[in-house]
C-alpha cells in the first residue's frame, strides 16, 4: 500500500471516531476542569468536590465508561457510583437524586483513577508512533452513560492548567488523541485478566514495526518501559530489542528484571544477543545465561568466545542448509518453517555428506526453480560463477566487509578449518559493527 494511501485510509478510520463527531466534541468535559468541581444535588446544594474519576480502563468497550467519582465530602473521601450520577457539566456534576449511596471505594479489576494513574502520565500514541503525555483527558456522555473518548497532548492545554479556575473547565481539543489510538499505562490500577487487559493495547501496538517500537521503548520511562514489555509477545520484544541502541538496550536489560531479561534475550537472534551481552558485566551476563536454556546458552557462551572485531564475533548461527539430493521443494517446505527468522536468512547452504560446504545457494535462485528440480541441478549451475565467498572465524571484520563488497553479496558465510559451515554475516551486521559511531538512524525523530 502507498504512503497516500496509508494517509488516507487513516483520515478516513480516525473520522469514523468518536472525537470527530461534532455532538460529542461540543459536549466534551475536561477532566482536569472537573477535579476540585462542586457536586450538586438536584436542589443545586453542594455535597462535595471531586476528588477523581473513575474508569473501566482495560475492559471489552473501546471508550472507557466511568463506573464512578471519588468525593471529598468534608474531611472524608467516598466512592460515587456512576447511576448516582445525573449530569457532568464543564467543572461541576450534578446528581441523579437527592438521595445518595456513598461506600468506601475499593478497585475493581481493570479500574483506574483518571486523574491519579493517567493524567500527566506517559502513554503511546500508535497511530502517530510516539510516546508523549497526556495534559488532559475528555469525557462525553455516549447513550446513557459517560465515557473516556480522548487525550489532550498539547502545551496549551497545560497552560489553560495553570490559569484561572473557569479556564481550567474549558476543553481546548486542538490537538486530542481519539483513546482507540491510545495504549495508556497505569501501574498502580488492578489488573483484571491479561486477555481483557491488554485486548485493546496488543491489537494496536501489533500494527507497529519493531523499529517503530524501539523508538517508543526508547523513549519511555523505566517503570512504563517494563510495562510495555510485558504487553509484548517474547518474540516481539526481541524484534524491537534488536532495534534498540546499544545503550538503551543495556539499560533496559539492567532494568529487567533477570528471568524476563533472559527470555528476551533468549527470543532475539544469536548475533544480536551476543551484541547485548557484550555490553553487560561477566556478573550481569551470567546471570542472564544461567536462567537460558541450556543448549541455547551453550551457543551464546561459544559466540562470545570470539573477539567482536572478528567474524566470528559478528556472525549468526542461524543457517538453513541442504543435501545435494533434496528437491527445491523440499527445501522451501525447511525455509517456511525458518518464517520467523525471513530477515536472518537471504541464502540456503548446501553441504555434502561430511557437512562440508559446496554451494550457498541465493534464494532467488530457489524462487524460480521447479519444485521437482534437484538442489544438485541447481548446484552445477551454480558452478559457473565460482566458490562461494567464504571467510574464517577470526578473519578480521574488515576483511570480511572486502570480500562482502567484492563478491556484490548480501552476506558472507563462515566456515571452519574443516570448510564446514559454522555461521553467517549479513551485510547490515557489517555496517553496525564498522560504523557504530553513527548509530541506528532514526527518520521520524527526525521529521518531527
Amino acid at each position: 500500500m502507498s504512503t497516500t494511501a496509508r494517509f488516507r485510509d487513516r483520515r478516513v478510520s480516525l473520522e469514523r471516531r468518536a472525537t470527530t463527531s461534532k455532538a460529542v466534541r461540543e459536549s466534551l468535559v475536561s477532566l482536569a476542569g472537573l477535579i476540585g468541581g462542586p457536586v450538586t444535588n438536584q436542589a443545586g446544594e453542594e455535597v462535595g468536590r471531586v476528588v477523581d474519576v473513575v474508569a473501566r480502563l482495560y475492559g471489552a468497550d473501546s471508550y472507557p465508561p466511568v463506573t464512578g467519582l471519588i468525593l471529598r465530602i468534608g474531611r472524608r473521601r467516598t466512592f460515587l457510583p456512576a447511576d448516582a450520577v445525573g449530569k457532568v457539566h464543564a467543572g461541576h456534576v450534578r446528581l441523579r437524586t437527592a438521595r445518595v449511596d456513598l461506600r468506601d471505594f475499593a478497585r475493581r479489576p481493570g479500574e483506574v483513577l483518571l486523574a491519579k494513574d493517567v493524567l500527566d502520565h506517559q502513554l503511546v500514541d500508535v497511530d502517530g508512533v510516539q510516546v508523549t503525555r497526556a495534559a488532559d483527558l475528555y469525557l462525553a456522555p455516549l447513550v446513557d452513560q459517560v465515557v473516556l473518548v480522548g487525550v489532550d497532548v498539547s502545551l496549551p492545554t497545560l497552560l489553560r492548567r495553570l490559569g484561572p479556575r473557569r479556564w481550567q473547565a474549558r476543553p481546548t481539543p486542538e490537538r486530542v488523541l481519539d483513546w482507540q489510538a491510545v495504549a495508556p499505562f497505569a501501574e498502580q490500577a488492578t489488573e483484571g485478566p491479561p486477555e481483557v487487559r491488554l485486548r485493546a493495547s496488543r491489537t494496536a501496538l501489533r500494527r507497529l514495526r519493531p523499529a517503530d517500537l524501539a523508538d517508543i521503548l526508547e523513549d519511555l520511562g523505566r517503570a512504563e518501559r517494563q510495562q510495555l514489555l510485558g504487553w509484548l509477545e517474547p518474540e516481539q520484544a526481541a524484534d524491537a530489542l534488536e532495534e534498540m541502541e546499544p545503550a538503551e538496550l543495556e539499560n533496559l536489560l539492567r532494568e529487567a528484571q533477570p528471568e524476563h531479561a533472559a527470555r528476551l534475550v533468549d527470543e532475539m537472534e544469536p548475533d544480536e544477543a551476543v551484541d547485548a551481552l557484550r555490553d553487560l558485566t561477566p556478573e550481569e551476563r551470567e546471570a542472564l545465561l544461567t536462567r537460558m536454556p541450556a543448549d541455547e546458552a551453550a551457543e551464546l557462551r561459544r559466540l562470545l568466545t570470539h573477539r567482536e572485531d572478528t567474524a566470528g564475533g559478528a556472525m549468526t548461527t542461524l543457517l538453513v542448509t541442504a543435501g545435494q539430493k533434496e528437491t527445491v521443494a523440499q527445501v522451501r517446505a525447511v525455509l517456511a518453517e525458518q518464517a520467523e527468522h525471513r530477515t536472518e536468512i537471504d541464502a540456503v547452504t548446501v553441504v555434502d555428506e561430511q557437512g562440508r560446504l559446496v554451494c550457498d545457494m541465493p534464494l532467488f535462485d530457489l524462487a524460480v526453480a521447479e519444485d521437482t528440480t534437484p538442489v544438485a541441478d541447481l548446484v552445477a549451475w551454480r558452478a559457473q560463477f565460482g566458490p562461494p565467498v567464504t571467510v574464517h572465524p577470526d578473519t578480521p571484520l574488515t576483511e570480511a566487509a572486502d570480500h562482502l563488497v567484492a563478491a556484490r553479496a548480501s552476506s558472507v558465510l563462515v566456515v571452519d578449518d574443516s570448510d564446514r559451515p559454522v555461521g553467517r554475516i549479513l551485510a547490515d551486521d557489517l555496517l553496525d559493527t564498522l560504523l557504530p559511531e553513527r548509530g541506528r538512524l532514526h527518520f521520524r525523530r527526525f521529521l518531527q
